[in-house]
């Protein structure tokens, strides 16, 4: 049973917060001061913190303090008022799970706790995991070099020990099915059987009796029981591709086999126990379907216990020659000459947007390796399109070619200007918001302001 140290210098919250906590079955002790939780924490072994922020003369900040560096497995909640929701962001940055504004809705203070148990439950599950992991570069097919996919690796090798659902987001082509069959490959459930269908491909009857089988004589053609994908994969795991596609009446069945471990086949009566782990994956925003009435909020917080965020290849441009170079190795086979690449053909391919992701990139490597000779894969190897759209940004002034654009400059030059870059992508991937951005670089604000050139720190 998860033990929860909740902190609060008003009796009246304390006596709430116990309440509602002993209701949802968890061991709850009470503090009713910082002096007393910091008692607590040095005698006593706790999952979570609950704490209110605003106390004297210990507050929640130095609480929160202690527990990072002297117990990094416990999670910590930060309750405050609805006037300090500022200083509680502050305490997200020192490394709290999440904050509760006061007055606290039963539901979120419930949904906000199971999912801070959960995720560093997941954490404290990992050590078996590093013990078969000695790198990152194990994690087979899954090229690391950019910060965005290292956390990628880093979110896979705290997450796969567990059962925990996992919510896989990314653009098409990112590779959302080698995330999921990573999860797979190094999980408990390793051995057992991964099955993977497309939400999209399908339509909802026909997706129903793929996931769930169907009894003799349940529809016209249904000759014999079949099982589904939910009995094929039990002991496994099963991966929903596209699940924003998934239909609002399968959904509310998705969510009744989360709740309850069990399914009942088209046509039939009887429930059949499943234990299998779901991972499903969207190239949509569900919170965007949520609001359009198309994703069931309830099944949402189920999935997404964890999500793991695929950047798209166009924002982790330190991947793009490791890419090119497993893709070879993988057409071509490990011992395999591989061929050159021009400089105008690396100019063209480092110039690209790539749209379509990785799966875009796999398909121009081919092309070229179909045409290339000599050894040698030129501008005239790649794909048209690809080859048009560089040549025509440049001409439109949309695309500056790096070549032209570090012609007869220094080294120091190139690596400042690329430097400048990856700040403002990293600037656009927090919407603008530059103190996001400096916090998620690692450095302090004035650092980032003092690298940007002048027009962009506004």
């Amino acid at each position: 049973m998860p033990r929860i140290l909740i902190v609060d210098d008003e009796p009246t919250i304390l006596n709430l917060l116990n309440k509602i906590l002993v209701g949802q079955n968890y061991e709850v002790i009470p503090a009713s001061s910082g002096e007393k939780a910091i008692e607590l924490l040095e005698t006593e072994k706790f999952d979570l913190m609950i704490s209110d922020i605003n106390m004297a003369p210990i507050d929640g900040m130095e609480l929160l303090h202690k527990a990072t560096s002297s117990y990094p497995d416990m999670g910590v909640i930060i309750l405050t008022a609805y006037g300090t929701v500022a200083t509680a962001v502050e305490a997200m940055k020192q490394g709290a799970f999440d904050y509760i504004t006061k007055p606290f809705k039963l539901d979120e203070l419930v949904l906000t706790t199971r999912r801070a148990l959960e995720y560093y439950n997941a954490i404290s599950e990992n050590k078996d995991l590093k013990a078969r992991l000695e790198h990152k570069e194990h994690l087979e097919g899954i090229v690391a070099e950019s910060p965005g996919m290292r956390k990628v690796c880093d979110m896979i090798e705290r997450v796969a020990p567990t059962t925990t659902t996992v919510l896989v987001y990314g653009e098409s082509g990112t590779g959302k099915e080698l995330i999921a069959r990573a999860l797979h490959r190094y999980s408990p459930r390793k051995d057992e059987t991964f099955m993977a269908i497309n939400c999209a491909a399908l339509p909802a009857p026909l997706m129903e009796s793929e996931l769930f089988g169907y009894v003799k004589g349940a529809f016209t053609g249904a000759n014999a029981t079949k099982q589904g994908l939910f009995e094929t994969a039990h002991s496994g795991t099963l991966f929903l591709d596209e699940i924003g596609s998934m239909p609002l009446e399968v959904q509310s069945k998705l969510l009744r086999v989360l709740q309850d471990k069990q399914i009942r086949k088209v046509g039939g009566s009887d429930h059949t126990e499943v234990d299998l782990r779901i991972i499903a994956a969207t190239n949509e925003k569900l919170e965007t379907l949520i609001e359009q009435g198309r994703f069931r909020e309830d099944l949402y917080y189920r999935l997404s216990v964890i999500s793991i965020d695929i950047p798209p290849l166009r924002k982790r441009p330190e991947d793009l020659l490791p890419l090119i170079d497993y893709i070879l190795r993988r057409e071509l086979g490990p011992d395999a000459d591989l061929p050159s690449i021009d400089h105008e053909a690396q100019s063209i391919l480092d110039n690209y947007n790539w749209p379509g992701n990785v799966r875009e990139l796999e398909n121009a490597i081919q092309h070229a390796l179909t045409f290339a000779r000599q050894g040698m894969i030129t501008k005239d190897t790649l794909p048209a399109k690809i080859v048009g759209t560089v040549e025509e940004g440049i001409r439109s002034g949309i695309i500056t070619s790096r070549h032209d654009r570090f012609k007869g400059k220094s080294l120091k030059a190139f690596l400042h200007e690329r430097e400048r870059e990856f700040l403002q992508r990293t600037i656009e991937d927090m919407h603008g918001d530059k103190e996001k951005a400096a916090n998620e670089l690692g450095i302090s604000l004035a650092t980032l302001y003092r690298k940007l050139p002048p027009k962009e720190k506004n």
